[in-house]
């Protein structure tokens, strides 16, 4: 049974693609759940950072389940449907008012791309592939789904990606832009959990303020006097003067999400 499986450690929650034997491809109840497993940690001030990542090491997600697509997505109104539940799911992760992390072993295409794409940061192995080989199964990427991958690496590598079909290796994913970082692959969900780790460590509303000012300078759009004034809201946070504090006095800071 496909699921999309929940775990917490800590502050630090998991959401973990599982498919057996489709390599994690993601069936439309898995993109349903994803969108509402995110939704729910959104809400959760003890949960400071997300980890996304495949069942096993073979696959982060190998694309969509293909088999579906003959009985879920075979007319327009199906197809409109599926599709708004996926660009739901990658919206509520870019949303997500914790960073999230992508932990990616082995084959992370098509919907694997377009979900790993959506986070904050993503961690690969040496021998992690990357692309979106559509073309040659005569159907394109929906519009709501290549928004993301757009905004990530830019034009140019999403028409490449798309226009030729290709898989790319590890190193020119991240040259690209589509990888944080490139670690071997014995060592990629230690540097994952290190990584949210150091996310932990940072003041929470200020991650999500940083993720929230990220998204909005994006649109291009000039900064208004009212949105430059709530810029400065950390400053009657209790996180604000314990940070403050605890550099003064030499200490670990203890945030407290206030």
């Amino acid at each position: 049974m496909s699921t999309i499986d929940f775990s917490c450690k800590g502050d630090i929650a998991t959401l973990t693609l599982n498919n057996p034997g489709k390599l994690n491809a993601i069936t439309l109840s898995m993109w349903q759940q994803l969108g509402e497993s995110i939704a729910r940690i959104s809400l959760d001030r003890e949960i400071r950072c997300v980890v996304l990542r495949g069942a096993g090491e073979d696959a982060f997600a190998a694309g969509g389940d293909l088999e579906e697509f003959v009985t879920r997505r075979a007319t327009l109104e199906q197809a409109l449907h599926y599709h708004a539940e996926v660009a739901r799911a990658l919206q509520a992760i870019e949303g997500c008012s914790q960073p999230t992390v992508a932990l990616i072993h082995g084959a992370c295409i098509g919907g694997g791309l377009e979900i790993a794409g959506a986070c904050d940061l993503r961690i690969c192995g040496e021998s992690a592939r990357f692309g979106a080989p559509i073309n040659r199964l005569g159907f394109s990427m929906y519009p709501g789904e290549m928004e993301g991958l757009l905004r990530l690496a830019g034009a140019a590598v999403v028409k490449e990606i798309l226009l030729e079909g290709r898989i790319l290796g590890a190193a020119e994913a991240c040259a690209k832009g589509l990888v944080t970082r490139v670690v071997a692959d014995g060592q990629v969900a230690a540097e994952a959990y290190a990584t949210a780790r150091r996310v932990c460590a940072g003041a929470p509303l200020v991650a999500a303020w940083h993720k929230q000012w990220i998204r909005r300078l994006l649109d291009g759009r000039a900064l208004s006097d009212e949105e430059k004034i709530a810029s400065f809201a950390f400053l009657d946070t209790e996180d604000y003067k314990e940070g403050l504090a605890a550099f003064l006095e030499k200490r670990k800071p203890e945030f407290k999400a206030r």
